[in-house]
């Protein structure tokens, strides 16, 4: 399997819990923020929804200069607009996940502001960041999610809304001695 095979694999795999996830915002929460320091719900689930757009980003440019970018997000007010931008986000970032690019993950990649670089990795790495920045940030939604008391869905396997035993019977399970 080539690595952009994986990657849209693994790209896939993460869209359904990412959509499951972004679903369940209720619409009368867009200004939630959990702390001074969080960000406000609203911008944290659309840079989630808009993070698959960087797949493209990375295959089809040398670089994002911060200082030189027109980029502003996406202003989304209820779960059905947010959504939309996923999807349309998903669609932009498989569109180059295509054989014909497989050999160009070797290739540079420079994150800058101005004059400063801020990093530069090779495509191959901008893809995995990519990919790690939506398994971040939707937990860090799944936070959100929790403190506003609405079910959290699993990710890669049931959560505790969705067991019929508690955590601690959860970890009793997992540390129960395996017999020969």
């Amino acid at each position: 399997m080539s690595f952009i095979e994986f990657f849209l694999k693994q790209l896939n795999e993460e869209a359904l819990t990412t959509r499951n996830m972004l679903s369940r915002i209720p619409n009368n929460q867009y200004d939630y923020k959990p702390h001074e320091k969080s960000m406000v719900l609203r911008n944290l689930a659309t840079h989630i929804a808009e993070i698959p757009t960087w797949v493209t980003m990375a295959l089809t440019t040398d670089e994002l200069d911060f200082e030189n970018n027109a980029w502003a997000q996406k202003n989304v007010n209820d779960t059905a607009a947010l959504m939309e931008v996923f999807e349309a986000s998903l669609i932009d970032g498989r569109s180059q996940l295509i054989a014909e690019n497989e050999s160009r993950l070797n290739e540079i990649w420079t994150l800058r502001s101005g004059d400063t670089i801020i990093s530069k990795r090779t495509r191959l790495e901008v893809l995995r960041m990519a990919l790690s920045q939506i398994i971040h940030h939707r937990a860090q939604l799944g936070v959100y999610l929790r403190l506003l008391n609405i079910p959290i869905p699993g990710s890669y396997g049931p959560s505790a809304d969705e067991q019929s035993f508690t955590p601690e019977e959860a970890v009793g399970l997992i540390n129960k001695p395996k017999l020969p």
